[in-house]
C-alpha cells in the first residue's frame, strides 16, 4: 500500500526557477506556469522538510560515486586526449505514459524501418531503381561498403540496435534529429546513471512506477547470441569489441562488457583463420560467433576498409561474407547515419513498410537535389547547414547567419551533393540543480530501440537525456555537456527482470569462464612489473635520502654502491657526480628527478612508473574492481600533488620524505589486492610471473652492484642491503647481533622461506610457470631458464670459503639470474602475447 503523505507546496525547492520560455518547451511546467502531473507526482515523494542543503549533499553523492567507479569521459582537445569524471545531474528527465506511448511508436518503426533499408540497398536495391534514394547518397558515403553488397547476415538481421537523438519543440511534439546505428553510444552511461539515481530518489522512483530498463540489456544479448548459434551450431562466445582505452567512451564499453557477462577485446585481441574469427588468448586460439562492436565501420578491417587503421581486425569482411561470425550492428549501416536522407524517410517508408512515418524528422533539405536547394536558399541564414558525408576537419553543423550567406551558397554550389539544410529548434529546457539553487537546461533524449530475437522491435524505457546550459540549439558531452538519467513513468506494471538469467546448464559452466585474451594477460604481466617495479625504486629513493641526509658519514664504498642503483634506476640524472665527491649535488638531483618527474612524466621516474600502472589498469577495466582502480589513480594524484605546490623549485627532503612514505602504505595496499582479490586465472598467474620477474632482476642488480662496490663488508652496508631486500626484522630475530656475509647470504640469497630472497623468488617464479598454460614440454623450456631448485647454489657450495671467495660466487650467480630474468620476459611475451613459436595453435573449432 503506498504511504500517505502531504502533499509538496505546487514548485517546493524549484519555485526559483524562472518562467517558462514560449519559445521552447518546458518540461517542469505547463504555459500556465502550473507544475506538470510528473513533476507533482515527484516532488510529493520527496522527504518531509527537504532543504536545498539537502538537495547539495545528495549531489556530492553523486561526485562521490562517480569519482568510486572510476566513471569516466574522454576529452580531445588539440594536445590530445584527457579523462574526465562523467556528469550527472541531480534531478532526471520525467516522461509522462502518453509521450512514451507516442516515442515507442515511432522510434520501432524507425528501426524497423532502417533495417529493411540496409536489407534493400546490400540486396535488390529497390530504393536505388525507383529513385527513392539518390545513388549518391549510397555510393558516395563511405559507410557504404561495396564489398559487402549481396551479403545476407547470419539470421537476416543488419541492425541489433539503433539509437535516435529526438528533441521537443515548443508545442510539445517530439522530433527526431539523428539517428545512428554503426556503434551507438551511451548504454552503458544510462545504465549507471539509473544505478546511482534511483537510489538518491528511492521513494519517488518507486511510487511513480518507473520502468526499469535491465530486460533491454538482455535482449541485446539474446539476439545476438541467438544468431551466433546457428554460426556456432552450439554455445556461442560473444565479445564486446572497443577501440581501447583511448575512446572516449572507454568507460561504458568497459562497464557494459561486465554488465553482459562478454570478454571485451580490441581489435588485436582477433584474428581470422580459414575465414572464421578467433580470440587470441593465452591458451591458444578460441572460437567467436558474435561481435558486438563499439567501433565504426571504416576502422573494423584495416585489408579492406582503411589500411592506415591499426584497431580492428584484418580480415574480418571475409569471415562476414564467408557468414561465420554476427557482427551486431552489421557492417555497412554508416549511410545511415546521413542527416541527407531524413527528407526522404517519409516516400522510403510508404515504400517499404506500406506506412506513414509516425514521428516526424526535422525540416531537411538535400542540397543534391536542385529543386530542395532552390526551395531552402531564402532561408539558409535560419538553417543548420550540415555534411551529408563525413569528413575530417568538416563541423557537424555549422550556423550561417545572414553574414555569411552567399560564402555558403558558393561552397554549396561548387558540391550541392556533398550538403545538407535542416531547420531549427529550439530545445526544451528541463529543471536541474547547481549550486545551491534551480537552473534550467537544454536537453536532447537519446533512445534506443533494440531488436529481438523474432526481428521486433523494442524501446529501452529511458535513455541519456543530455543537457547543456550554453546553447539552447545544441548538446555536445565533448563541449561542456551534462547527462540526467531518463525516467519513464508508467500506468501499468513495472517490469521487474533482472540480469540474472534462468538457471545454468552443465553445458553453459564452462562458456562462463572467460578465456584471457593475450592483451589482456600482457597488461595484467606489466601491471605486476610495475607494481614490483615502484615498489623498488621507492625503497631505493627513501635509503638513499635517508642516508645522504644522515648525520654520520657512511662508507664511500656503501654511497657509491647506492648512487650506482639510483642512476641506474632514473632516480638521478645520468652522469650526476656520485655523493661521496658532491653529496649536496647528488641528494638535489634525486629530488629534482622526483619533483620533475611528477610534474612532467618524461623520466624514468617513480611518477612514470605509477603513470605506467594507471595505463595498465585502465586498459583492464573490465577485469579490476573498481576499488583497485581508484586506489592506482589516488596513489598517482595524491603523490604528484606533493610536488605540485613546490613548482619549479627543487623540494627538500623533509618535504619529498612523507611523499615516499605515503607511497610505500599504498604500494602494500595494491599488492594486498592483486594478491588477496584477484581470481587465480591464468592471467593473474601471469600478473604473479610479470611480478617475480621483475623482483628476480631487480635484487639480482641491487646484490651484484653493492657486490661489486664492495659494500657489504661494514654495518652501514648490511644495514643498507637489509632495507632494500625488506628483510631487517626477519635478520635481526634470526642472527642477532652477528653481521656475517654468511649469514646475508644465507637470508638473501639461499633462504626459500623468504620472499625476497632468490630462492624463494626463484621458488615461486617456478611454480607459477609450471601453473600456466601450455604442453608439459613448453613449460618445461620456460622454468630450463631458471636453476632446477634453489637459488643456483646451496651452503654447502660455500663452506671453508672466505667472504671475498663467497663474494665472487654470490656476484657470479646474481648476473647469471639477472639474464635469467631477462631472457623469461622474452621467453614469456613471445609465448603468451605476440603467439610465436606455435603459440597461436587452435584449441577449439
Amino acid at each position: 500500500m503506498p504511504s500517505h503523505r502531504a502533499p509538496t507546496p505546487p514548485l517546493g525547492l524549484l519555485a526559483q526557477l524562472e518562467l517558462p520560455d514560449p519559445d521552447s518547451y518546458d518540461e517542469l511546467r505547463a504555459a500556465d506556469g502550473s507544475l506538470r502531473p510528473a513533476w507533482q507526482h515527484f516532488l510529493r515523494w520527496l522527504p518531509p522538510g527537504e532543504s536545498p542543503a539537502d538537495f547539495d549533499r545528495r549531489l556530492e553523492l553523486i561526485g562521490q560515486q562517480i569519482r568510486v567507479d572510476g566513471v569516466t569521459h574522454n576529452v580531445y582537445d588539440g594536445e590530445g586526449g584527457a579523462a574526465r569524471p562523467w556528469s550527472l545531474e541531480l534531478l532526471p528527465l520525467l516522461i509522462e505514459p502518453a509521450d512514451w506511448a507516442v516515442i515507442e511508436r515511432g522510434i520501432t518503426q524507425r528501426a524497423r524501418l532502417l533495417d529493411t533499408m540496409m536489407a534493400d540497398v546490400y540486396g535488390p536495391q529497390t530504393l536505388l531503381a525507383e529513385s527513392l534514394l539518390p545513388p549518391a547518397l549510397l555510393y558516395r558515403h563511405p559507410g557504404y561498403l561495396r564489398p559487402l553488397h549481396g551479403v545476407r547476415p547470419p539470421g537476416g538481421l543488419h541492425l541489433h540496435i539503433a539509437a535516435f537523438d529526438l528533441a521537443r519543440s515548443a508545442d510539445g511534439t517530439w522530433w527526431v534529429i539523428s539517428q545512428r546505428t554503426q556503434g551507438p553510444s551511451g548504454l552503458g552511461y544510462v545504465l549507471h546513471n539509473r544505478l546511482i539515481i534511483s537510489r538518491l530518489f528511492p521513494e519517488a522512483f518507486r511510487e511513480m512506477r518507473v520502468q526499469h530498463i535491465a530486460s533491454s540489456y538482455r535482449r541485446l544479448l539474446d539476439t545476438v547470441e541467438s544468431q551466433a548459434r546457428e554460426v556456432a551450431g552450439g554455445t556461442p562466445r560473444v565479445v564486446l569489441l572497443t577501440s581501447g582505452p583511448y575512446n572516449e567512451t572507454y568507460f561504458e564499453h568497459a562497464y557494459l562488457a561486465r554488465y553482459l557477462g562478454v570478454p571485451l577485446v580490441e581489435g588485436s585481441d582477433l584474428t581470422v583463420r580459414a575465414d572464421r574469427l578467433y580470440l587470441r588468448t593465452v591458451a591458444g586460439l578460441e572460437p567467436v560467433h558474435g561481435v558486438l562492436r563499439r567501433l565504426d565501420d571504416d576502422f573494423c578491417d584495416p585489408l579492406e576498409l582503411r589500411p592506415d587503421s591499426t584497431l580492428g581486425v584484418p580480415g574480418l569482411l571475409q569471415a562476414v561474407r564467408a557468414g561465420n561470425v554476427v557482427v551486431a550492428n552489421a557492417l555497412g549501416s554508416g549511410f545511415l547515419e546521413s542527416p541527407a536522407i531524413q527528407g526522404f524517410l517519409p516516400a522510403i517508408s510508404r515504400r517499404l513498410l506500406g506506412e506513414e512515418l509516425a514521428m516526424p524528422s526535422l525540416p531537411s533539405w538535400w542540397c543534391g537535389e536542385a529543386a530542395a536547394f532552390d526551395a531552402v536558399r531564402p532561408d539558409l541564414a535560419e538553417c543548420v547547414i550540415r555534411p551529408a558525408f563525413p569528413a575530417p576537419g568538416q563541423p557537424r553543423a555549422t550556423l550561417p547567419g545572414e553574414a555569411r550567406v552567399a560564402e555558403w551558397i558558393e561552397r554549396i554550389e561548387s558540391d550541392p551533393d556533398a550538403w545538407m539544410a535542416q531547420g531549427r529548434l529550439l530545445l526544451a529546457r528541463t529543471p536541474l540543480w547547481r549550486d545551491g539553487a534551480p537552473k534550467a537546461g537544454a536537453a536532447m533524449l537519446r533512445v534506443y530501440a533494440i531488436a529481438d530475437t523474432q526481428r521486433r522491435w523494442h524501446l529501452l524505457p529511458g535513455g541519456m537525456t543530455r543537457v547543456a546550459t550554453r546553447s539552447p540549439l545544441s548538446v555536445s558531452m565533448q563541449h561542456g555537456g551534462s547527462s540526467l538519467d531518463t525516467w519513464v513513468v508508467t500506468d501499468g506494471p513495472v517490469d521487474t527482470f533482472s540480469m540474472l538469467p534462468q538457471r545454468l546448464r552443465v553445458d553453459d559452466i564452462a562458456t562462463r569462464r572467460r578465456p584471457v585474451s593475450s592483451r589482456t594477460a600482457e597488461n595484467l604481466f606489466w601491471l605486476g612489473r610495475y607494481t614490483e617495479r615502484t615498489e623498488q625504486a621507492v625503497r631505493l629513493a627513501r635509503a638513499l635520502l635517508n642516508m645522504i641526509d644522515a648525520d654520520s658519514d657512511p662508507p664511500p664504498q656503501v654511497l657509491d654502491a647506492l648512487c650506482a642503483l639510483a642512476i641506474y634506476n632514473g632516480l638521478a640524472a645520468p652522469g650526476t657526480p656520485s655523493a661521496t665527491r658532491a653529496p649536496q649535488l647528488f641528494e638535489r638531483s634525486v629530488l629534482a628527478a622526483l619533483a620533475s618527474g611528477a610534474r612532467k612524466r618524461n623520466l624514468a621516474s617513480i611518477a612514470r612508473h605509477i603513470a605506467s600502472l594507471e595505463y595498465a589498469a585502465s586498459a583492464l577495466r573490465d577485469r579490476l574492481s573498481p576499488e583497485q582502480a581508484n586506489l592506482l589513480r589516488h596513489m598517482g594524484e595524491e603523490f604528484n600533488a606533493q610536488f605540485a605546490p613546490h613548482g619549479t623549485q627543487v623540494p627538500t627532503v623533509a618535504q619529498a620524505m612523507p611523499a615516499l612514505d605515503r607511497l610505500t602504505v599504498q604500494l602494500a595496499a595494491v599488492t594486498g589486492t592483486q594478491t588477496d582479490r584477484m581470481t587465480r586465472d591464468h592471467g593473474w598467474r601471469l600478473l604473479t610471473v610479470g611480478r617475480l620477474i621483475e623482483r628476480l632482476t631487480g635484487i639480482a642488480h641491487t646484490m651484484r652492484t653493492l657486490l661489486d662496490h664492495d659494500a657489504l663488508r661494514s654495518a652501514a652496508g648490511i644495514d643498507l642491503v637489509l632495507e632494500l631486500f625488506d628483510s631487517t626484522i626477519t635478520f635481526r630475530s634470526r642472527y642477532q647481533r652477528h653481521e656475517d656475509l654468511l649469514a646475508l647470504v644465507d637470508l638473501l640469497v639461499l633462504d626459500d622461506a623468504n620472499p625476497r630472497a632468490f630462492a624463494g623468488t626463484l621458488r615461486r617464479l617456478r611454480t607459477e610457470l609450471g601453473k600456466l598454460p601450455g604442453t608439459a614440454a613448453a613449460l618445461a623450456s620456460l622454468r630450463e631458464r631458471l636453476p632446477a631448485e634453489g637459488a643456483g647454489i646451496a651452503l654447502d657450495d660455500l663452506r671453508d670459503l672466505d667472504d671475498d671467495a663467497v663474494q665472487a660466487q654470490v656476484s657470479a650467480l646474481a648476473e647469471r639470474l639477472l639474464q635469467a630474468g631477462l631472457r623469461l620476459s622474452d621467453d614469456v611475451g613471445q609465448r603468451y602475447f605476440a603467439h610465436a613459436e606455435g603459440g597461436d595453435r587452435l584449441q577449439r573449432v
